[in-house]
């Protein structure tokens, strides 16, 4: 049964809301701004409030069940997060106010930069990116200024490895590089011959996720490092895997240059909606002067009577600005107190649960599901979704028949070099009854998979929106639009 929109309930003449009459003389807007005919649904508050908390009932939440989207981190964000975010001191304060009536403000951001830098072991943190994508084309914005001071103007390549996060390409796209692919070998590691092959004067650097989207720390990240470097190159780190490190590797420390952040990921700010997210960037001491302007800095210090001074500071070869204002203020909120709650030891803790989940996990199904890299894991890994002697079973197959057992399917089909690739991550925050229960789920449809394979190439059975045609969704785009004044009408 389809679920009736809010303009099937709509009732002529039926009202949820009613104005006071005005107090203030009436005022014609200008000729265009206002639409002459809008047709919106007419229902009560009762019946607005009742459709969209059913349509809310119907979606997954990481508030709701296990949620183990590998590279995504989905680990639960605490209430406690969302309370202080809400603090009044934060909500009516505005980014145009005067920095001396902001110092509350600063000071967290200013804070947040010396966690972060501490944490993976920089120099500077810019906290302006919107995520960790737009992070990564201020990382790669920085490289490209970087050599061009310098007159390196012939550095126009850069080495992705092929375990990479899929938006490396895109960001080094962006700024007109050349994307080259780097093989990993037969362990899942950067592979060091071809790297040291492709390493020449027209290298500009090397975008390097490390724990990679197998789930496995490359076993040789310091001569990584090492051969870009004396090739002239710059190290950009994802830190979207931050998660598996934290109190333990700081990737500062072996030389990389640049590193992002996912505060959605590893410090628990909210992925719902598409966002807003955040990427803050750190950066080595001889890139400072490349951060984005401004950042947040300790004009005057302070002493036993009085607080330090927090304002603005300008890099002086800065890539200029590339958010509006100062980055997403209330995500800053968020991942402060999540570093403050925990503190170091707490941190350190997180990397060690997510990283003995997901190898407890990967010991408990590798014998029934293909494991491509049989090694110790970090935060996440990867199996394959099919068997040679059910070949008519795939990896979305197994994700469908997942979520007839309440649990959301991991990622499908990436990283690439793994053939029908589930990546499964169960973050540090799940019980152990929950990841049995995914093991018990898991198992069960590796056995239906040779018993009743129809059931898996039918599913998903009791979900309220059953399987639907993927391939005809994305070719076959509709939109849903106001056509003039008329009513919403479906235009392909």
């Amino acid at each position: 049964m389809t679920e009736p929109t809010i303009y099937d309930i709509s009732v002529t003449g039926r009202t949820g809301v009613t104005f006071p009459e005005s107090d203030v003389p009436e005022y014609a807007l200008p000729q265009g701004f206002v639409r002459q005919k809008l047709q919106l649904p007419e229902v009560s508050e009762l019946e607005v409030v009742r459709h969209f908390t059913r349509l809310s009932q119907k979606n997954y939440a990481i508030d709701l069940g296990f949620y183990p989207l590998g590279s995504c981190t989905m680990k639960y964000n605490p209430k406690i997060n969302e309370s202080v975010s809400r603090l009044s001191g934060f909500t009516a304060t505005h980014p145009l106010q005067p920095a001396n009536t902001t110092q509350g403000n600063l000071y967290l951001m200013y804070t947040l930069q010396e966690m972060l830098k501490e944490i993976a072991g920089f120099d500077a943190v810019t906290l302006q990116p919107a995520a960790g994508a737009q992070g990564e084309l201020v990382g790669t914005l920085i490289i490209h200024k970087y050599h061009t001071d310098r007159g390196d103007h012939q550095r126009t390549r850069m080495l992705i490895p092929d375990s990479a996060h899929g938006t490396n390409p895109a960001s080094s796209a962006m700024l007109g590089y050349d994307v080259v692919p780097l093989p990993s070998d037969e362990r899942g590691n950067v592979d060091l011959e071809a790297l040291k092959r492709l390493c020449d004067d027209r290298l500009a650097g090397l975008m390097f996720t490390n724990p990679n989207t197998l789930g496995l720390f490359d076993e040789n990240v310091c001569e990584v490092v090492k051969i870009v470097h004396e090739a002239g190159g710059l190290v950009y780190g994802d830190g979207a895997n931050m998660n598996a490190l934290l109190g333990v590797f700081r990737p500062g420390d072996v030389g990389i240059d640049i590193l992002h952040f996912n505060l959605h990921k590893t410090f628990s700010t909210p992925h719902g909606g598409g966002g807003p997210g955040s990427g803050p960037v750190a950066v080595q001491a001889h890139l400072v002067d490349y951060l984005p302007d401004p950042i947040v800095g300790i004009l005057e210090e302070g002493d036993d009577e009085t607080a330090p001074l927090y304002g603005f500071v300008h890099p002086e070869k800065s890539i200029g600005r590339i958010k509006a204002f100062y980055g997403h203020f209330g995500m800053h909120i968020r991942a402060f107190t999540y570093i403050a709650m925990l503190g170091q030891e707490g941190l350190r803790d997180i990397a060690e649960k997510a990283v003995l989940n997901a190898n407890y996990l990967q010991e408990k199904l590798k014998g029934s599901y293909t494991l491509p890299y049989d090694r110790i894991c970090m935060h996440e890994f990867v199996l394959e979704g099919f068997w040679k002697d059910v070949p008519d079973i795939h990896a979305l197959d197994i994700a469908k028949r997942l979520m007839d057992y309440n649990f959301h399917p991991p990622t499908n089909y990436f990283p690439l070099i793994v053939k029908e690739a589930l990546m499964i991550e169960p973050t540090e925050t799940e019980t152990l009854e929950t990841l049995d229960a995914f093991v018990e789920a898991m198992l069960k449809i590796a056995g239906e998979a040779r018993t009743d394979p129809q059931l898996l190439r039918d599913a998903p059975h009791n979900t309220p929106v059953r399987r639907a045609d993927e391939l005809k969704a994305a070719k076959d785009l509709v939109f849903c639009c106001y056509i003039g004044d008329d009513w919403p009408g479906i235009q392909e």
